[in-house]
């Protein structure tokens, strides 16, 4: 392949948080496996501009349309390209003319894991705050409020104010921490993603709400910077983004070649969450079960079982397999084993240790009891549950 043959990409992605850069990964390594490829990037924050193609000699593309004008030029170049889910607007009023491919988060996968954190975590009362008119926000919206409903618990959802523009943080801020000093507590938030988590810490502290004893928050993306500068840091949903940028990549190199043609969606599978002080806490009115869940949560990854539970109170078994039951809807097994199953996924996901190894790490007697709790969990084995998930 010769220098003039070599395909020149342009990938107006952000480079300010990790959505972006961690979709360009993946990119870059399909390009350096595949290539070779020329990378035309602009490191940035969301607005991005679309370089001159004829002078450029641009081949393809991949985009977060921020803009219908952005829209109008890649329609314009006549090139295969490929978008970063667009905003309401955008996917109402100019997706349908583009007839793009497209990189599409999970979102409705997303809020049931955000939901399902919470749920665990023993609340009973919920919420969400989202960006105004923006569809994949809107989804995780939907998503969140039906699955808690379905659990038979109300969701209560930022009423953004009627505006036709997104207001600054200035002018958010002391809203946000109205609505948030006014609902029903202890209470699990979701928020859209991280950035809008953090925002939503800022205001709790604004409206001396506490995080996590009233208001529990959990977000999106997994930034690691931005959910470490939270206060208290931010539990997040992690995302395979780097397996979504090579996929796309992928696409696209078909598209360039015309071995691929029609309309196809790169997905962005969650998967865990990525839990740190903005959910450690147990929501019970019920301080006696409060406690013993926090004893079980700590001490899981322990030879510990039922009666060390039964120990630390001084109730009978049997009354106290009724306010386990009655407070969270498990048994107190089930409960020591659904905790020893959340470490073991954390592990098999990231790190290198063999299954034994981590049924050990995780508080299984042995290798069996960790399968079995696979395979009624998720329908898969620990080995297989490690490849369907796997970053790669």
């Amino acid at each position: 392949m010769t220098m003039t043959d070599t395909p020149k990409v342009a990938l107006l992605l952000e480079t300010s948080r990790v959505y972006g850069r961690d979709l360009l990964r993946g990119i870059v390594r399909y390009a350096r496996l595949h290539g070779p490829w020329t990378l035309e990037v602009s490191p940035g924050h969301f607005e991005q501009q679309l370089p001159k193609m004829r002078r450029e000699g641009v081949r393809g593309i991949i985009a977060r349309i921020s803009s219908p004008e952005l829209a109008r030029a890649i329609r314009a170049a006549g090139v295969p390209a490929i978008a970063l889910e667009a905003s309401f607007e955008e996917f109402t009023t100019v997706n349908p003319e583009l007839g793009l491919c497209e990189i599409r988060s999970q979102s409705e996968t997303i809020a049931r894991m955000a939901a399902d954190h919470l749920l665990e975590r023993g609340f009973r009362q919920f919420a969400y705050c989202g960006i105004p008119r923006c569809l994949w926000s809107e989804v995780r919206e939907r998503s969140f409020a039906q699955y808690v409903a379905e659990a038979g618990f109300p969701c209560h959802v930022y009423p953004h104010p009627r505006s036709e523009r997104r207001e600054p943080w200035e002018e958010q801020r002391p809203l946000l921490a109205g609505w948030l000093g006014e609902l029903p507590k202890p209470i699990g938030l979701m928020a859209c993603n991280d950035d809008h988590g953090r925002k939503l810490l800022i205001a709790c502290r604004d409206a001396a709400v506490q995080v996590p004893d009233e208001v529990a928050v959990v977000g999106a993306d997994n930034d690691e910077l931005v959910c470490e500068l939270g206060d208290p840091p931010l539990s997040s949903v992690a995302l395979n983004l780097e397996a979504a940028g090579y996929a796309a990549a992928e696409l696209l190199d078909g598209m360039m070649a015309g071995r691929m043609t029609g309309r196809h969606e790169v997905p962005v599978v969650p998967l865990w969450v990525v839990a740190r002080r903005s959910t450690d806490v147990v929501a019970q009115e019920d301080r006696v079960l409060a406690e013993l869940l926090r004893f079980i949560r700590d001490r899981a990854a322990r030879p510990i079982g039922v009666p060390d539970v039964v120990e630390q109170t001084d109730l009978s078994r049997r009354s106290l397999e009724r306010r386990f039951q009655r407070g969270i809807g498990r048994s107190i097994h089930a409960e020591i084993t659904r905790c020893r199953l959340e470490r073991a996924k954390r592990l098999l996901l990231e790190t290198d240790q063999g299954v034994e190894a981590v049924a050990h790490a995780a508080g299984f007697s042995e290798l069996k009891p960790m399968v079995r709790a696979f395979r009624a969990s998720e329908g898969l084995s620990p080995v297989e549950f490690r490849r369907k998930h796997a970053r790669d």
